[in-house]
């Protein structure tokens, strides 16, 4: 990417093409609560998109409007563009979602819990049909709310509905093998997975669909009601769906909630009255969460926490595949996924080519706003990013790495240009940091304990890529991998799937297990009812759960 082309990737409204074309301002001011869609006359946060505008009056005017997102004095007519706003609610707010879930729960005893797995999937199965339907509104939204691609966009909404679909199969599945009366020494008994009770569903801003109902959605199924907050950034996309959330399900069941983290969920972790935390997010958050709770012990937790995934590439790697794939797996989505590889290992014998061929590939990947065919690098959508990600550039030069790609480190306000370095090492905090962003960090070896000891030191434990031809060198690193991190990869990058997959981690990276599977006993409990085969239990098992 040369410097002309970096000034100029901010786009005319008038070369937007019209499908892609936001139609805004989205005010949003309602929130779900007790069935109701609730109206909201209090103050409110702008959403803005990390996709400026040139020569826009709208982009101009909502910018001059707002005295948080002033155009800098250096751009010309490039202004951001305010997408619309939501509500800022506060403690009250969440006290009142908290009453109308806790109510439709019922200890257990409420319409939603007490009802059958079968009307829990068709209800389920309603709100897919009305997901299908919102399809262009979301996909819209997480290009111009996030930046994310097209094509990455319309990924995480089939994902989403694949996932919901796979989820359903399952507990079909399950509801038929429990269906038989099991016989052991003597005792007969029924098992059946009871829910939880209250959950509160937090997801991430880079997959705020996605990550959103692959938590909310198996909590429904399994019969527990719901709290759910949008990430900040990655909120209106959810607007079509409230709707259909309080016509398709009994009032409580899923409540909205909108604001700054700690003034609305403090209040509700500190009542003691939320079961299930699933969240996804940083450590430290997290461990705020549960300290608030009086009762941690008794809060199930769901968590995807931060990783610093490392890839090793050994001598004999086949370099073309391997280059694909580290390049795929630092810059998917701009590197914002938990999953990216964040650091890369590759032996001395295969330094130079490796590097050479890297930087070349990354500086031919198309970059561009979201709706550009192909494109492959867009603008983040955390404006203070681009000055972290700035931060532990400058940090990494000034102690000795040097930047390989051409066209790597510019930034033109929300976009920067993906970044090779090299060497990266210990005394850098790019070395130990989470960088969430186009950095790619490359370290040489000829000793496989250097990248053997990055893993087993570093304080995450998620995932590890092992490129390589020899079966035996690849196994004897990844022995002592076995125990250090939940997967390791063979010649592919790190990921979340196929969704059947257990998702974990060690360390400080998660707690708890997602997965189409996993994720339906993260929200509920095994449950059976039991009695000796001579005692009359047969008649009671077949009336408690009639086939």
């Amino acid at each position: 990417m040369n410097e002309i082309s970096l000034a100029e990737i901010f786009p005319h409204p008038a070369t937007i093409p019209e499908q892609h074309r936001w139609t805004g301002p989205i005010e949003q001011r309602c929130c779900l609560c007790a069935g109701e869609l609730r109206p909201w006359s209090g103050p409110v946060r702008d959403v803005w998109s990390p996709i400026h505008l040139f020569g826009s009056s709208l982009a101009a005017a909502t910018a001059a409007a707002a005295k948080l997102h002033p155009a800098p004095a250096d751009a010309g007519e490039l202004q951001p563009l305010r997408l619309g706003s939501y509500p800022l609610m506060g403690k009250k707010e969440a006290q009142a979602a908290l009453a109308a879930a806790c109510q439709a729960y019922g200890q257990g005893l409420g319409e939603w819990p007490a009802q059958g797995v079968a009307e829990r999937i068709a209800r389920v199965e309603q709100l897919v049909e009305r997901m299908r339907a919102a399809r262009l509104l979301v996909v819209r939204a997480l290009m111009w709310e996030i930046g994310k691609s097209y094509a990455e966009a319309e990924m995480e909404f089939a994902r989403t509905l694949e996932y919901i679909g796979a989820t359903i199969a399952e507990l079909r599945r399950r509801e038929q093998r429990q269906a038989e009366v099991v016989s052991e020494h003597g005792f007969l008994a029924l098992f059946r997975r009871a829910p939880l009770g209250v959950a509160l569903c937090l997801g991430p801003y880079n997959n705020p669909f996605y990550e959103t109902f692959t938590t909310l959605v198996p909590a429904l199924l399994m019969g527990n009601t719901v709290i759910f907050k949008p990430p900040r950034l990655g909120v209106l996309l959810h607007l079509p769906l409230l709707e259909a959330f309080a016509e398709i399900f009994p009032p409580g069941v899923v409540n909205t909630l909108y604001g700054e983290g700690e003034e609305i969920l403090a209040p509700l972790m500190k009542s003691g009255r939320i079961d299930i935390l699933a969240f996804i997010g940083s450590r430290r958050v997290a461990d705020l969460l549960r300290q608030w709770h009086p009762q941690p012990r008794r809060l199930r937790c769901l968590l995807g926490l931060e990783a610093k995934n490392a890839a090793i590439v050994l001598a004999d790697a086949d370099l073309d595949r391997t280059v694909a794939e580290c390049a795929l797996g630092a810059l998917a989505f701009n590197g914002q996924r938990c999953t990216a590889l964040k650091m890369v290992f590759v032996h001395e014998a295969l330094r130079t080519p490796f590097l050479e061929k890297l930087a070349e590939l990354v500086d031919r990947l198309p970059a561009g706003m979201p709706w550009a065919p192909g494109v492959r690098i867009t603008p983040l959508p955390e404006p203070q990013r681009v000055a972290y990600l700035n931060g532990l550039l400058s940090d990494a030069l000034a102690k000795g790495a040097r930047i390989i790609n051409e066209g790597g480190g510019r930034v033109n306000h929300t976009f920067m240009t993906p970044t090779v370095l090299y060497p990266v090492d210990q005394s850098m905090r790019l070395y130990h940091e989470e960088q969430f962003g186009p950095l790619i960090p490359v370290a040489g070896f000829s000793d496989a304990a250097q990248p053997l000891g990055y893993v087993e030191q570093s304080e995450f434990g998620q995932q590890v890529s092992i490129f390589g031809q020899d079966e035996r060198g690849i196994i004897a690193l990844a022995r002592p991998l076995l125990n250090q991190v939940a997967r390791i990869n063979i010649n592919c990058k790190c990921q979340r799937g196929p969704d059947s997959f257990p998702f974990t981690a060690r360390k400080n990276s998660a707690e708890g297990t997602m997965a189409v599977a996993a994720t339906l006993d993260a929200f509920s409990l095994s449950s059976l009812v039991a009695g000796k085969a001579d005692a009359g239990i047969r008649p009671v098992l077949a009336g408690l759960f009639p086939a």
